[in-house]
């Protein structure tokens, strides 16, 4: 594996103090973080979230999707409980990366839905993989999870990676008009968890 832990120090933010764990990834160059808060390497499950960048939700404040409002929530409910982990991965629009996330975006723009504009581009509708979780979760010592997630994949991707996924902790959160249709694109053509609106 080509991932390699870096380095730790606090991180101060608006939910509460988090220790945030440096990794790098010397295949791709890429850089991961790990943020978490109180004991979780004493055997218990944790709660937990695995994270991937959307430098428009997180950052940007895109209502196109529901990235940053659940990356706030995941933080919140950690520190809330006062212990947990968030692994905040560098795989930008489903592992295609920004640019051609912004090109799928312009598709999608013009009628396409997200997984038709990622085929259209060339792409699978998800291309990010999971791989460097595990030895980013070994260096923190968590052997299982309560997981925050609508995604099957990643409860999957966990427990491939050896860590055990207790329970999964719907994370359903930032729903408004302009991501409605990729919410339920996500739910139709990627099998994710999302529970209709109500009407």
């Amino acid at each position: 594996m080509s991932i390699r832990y870096v380095a730790t120090s606090k991180l101060p933010t608006p939910y509460g103090v988090f220790a945030m764990h440096g990794f790098e990834d010397s295949e791709t160059g890429k850089e991961h973080v790990a943020l978490t808060m109180g004991v979780v390497d004493d055997g218990e499950p944790v709660l937990g979230r695995v994270h991937s960048e959307c430098l428009t939700g997180d950052a940007l404040f895109s209502m196109r999707c529901d990235c940053g409002a659940q990356l706030q929530a995941a933080l919140q409910a950690i520190a809330k409980e006062g212990r947990g982990v968030l692994l905040y991965l560098r795989q930008e629009g489903r592992g295609i990366g920004l640019m051609n996330k912004i090109r799928a975006y312009k598709l999608q723009d013009a009628g396409a839905d997200t997984v038709e504009a990622n085929e259209q581009l060339g792409f699978g509708a998800d291309m990010r993989e999971y791989g460097m979780c595990e030895v980013m979760l070994k260096q923190l010592g968590i052997r299982s999870l309560r997981l925050m997630t609508n995604n099957p994949r990643k409860v999957k991707a966990m427990e491939t990676v050896g860590v055990t996924v207790t329970e999964r902790c719907p994370l359903q959160t930032g729903r408004n008009p302009h991501n409605e249709r990729y919410l339920q694109t996500k739910a139709g053509k990627l099998g994710h968890w999302i529970t209709p609106p109500e009407t």
